[in-house]
């Protein structure tokens, strides 16, 4: 009888133990990254950028700057880990610290799956002309002090499935580039943790627009994360004049049902 009392009684703590951890779980899917982040099959350090023409499918190793590539600041004008030729296709990279400036696209190109442990200057920077189309499936960024996605050159930037935390702004169109471009930029089953300033940034007098849809944002009850931030660019230098934020139908294309708090 005793034998059959502690029987139950262990399982008692089992099943107390799992309803623990299955809350757990749920508070975890909930919280900072609803995204599984990979474990690096390997660490390779780069000296100098890595130009990337085809495809070059990493395998999940672990990619960080050393000596020039080294500083982890935030300077302007770094070299990036990265140098994707027009059409190239990164994949299956974990980008790790110092992470430089990123990536570079000189022209179209698709980066999937790739993730950023820890943003340097910028993640990704696009620089193809006003007929490019960069795609970023999958993947994930987190501890952006600044932007996540620079982009400075025109064509359309389409972001789906990716995973972002702890940012500044997710995407922003360069407000003051010396040479402008209508930019278009489609961000969509995006998952976005707190805290993090802007989700895109778009200058309204070059034309530029926003699509958003399927984004789910957690951790800001508040709604401090502003979602489609509007300004007036230039080709001085200056910093670009904010003239708003939020859907409006033609700049910022989205709805409140599009946008999902956690």
């Amino acid at each position: 009888m005793f034998k059959n009392l502690r029987k139950r009684w262990r399982a008692g703590i089992v099943a107390v133990a799992a309803v623990g951890l299955g809350l757990g779980a749920v508070v975890y899917t909930q919280g900072a990254s609803a995204a599984t982040w990979p474990s690096a099959t390997g660490t390779v350090k780069l000296t100098a950028s890595k130009a990337v023409s085809g495809t070059l499918d990493g395998g999940l190793k672990r990619y960080v700057g050393s000596g020039a590539l080294g500083s982890d600041s935030q300077d302007e004008g770094q070299d990036p880990l990265f140098v994707l030729a027009d059409g190239a296709v990164l994949k299956n990279v974990i980008i790790g610290s110092p992470a430089a400036d990123g990536v570079h696209c000189k022209g179209s190109c698709t980066i999937q799956n790739v993730w950023w442990e820890n943003v340097g200057e910028d993640a990704a920077t696009f620089k193809g002309g006003s007929s490019a189309k960069y795609t970023v499936t999958g993947g994930g960024a987190k501890s952006a002090d600044d932007k996540v996605f620079q982009h400075n050159g025109g064509g359309t930037l389409t972001i789906s499935g990716f995973d972002v935390s702890n940012f500044g702004k997710l995407y922003r169109s360069c407000g003051n580039c010396s040479t402008q471009y209508k930019r278009t930029v489609v961000v969509k089953n995006v998952t976005v943790a707190a805290p993090g300033k802007t989700l895109v940034g778009i200058n309204t007098n070059y034309g530029d627009t926003a699509t958003l849809s399927g984004i789910t944002i957690t951790g800001d009850s508040s709604k401090k994360i502003s979602i489609c931030d509007r300004f007036t660019g230039n080709k001085t230098g200056a910093e670009p004049t904010k003239t708003g934020s939020g859907p409006d139908g033609t700049f910022c294309k989205y709805t409140t049902s599009n946008i999902t708090y956690k």
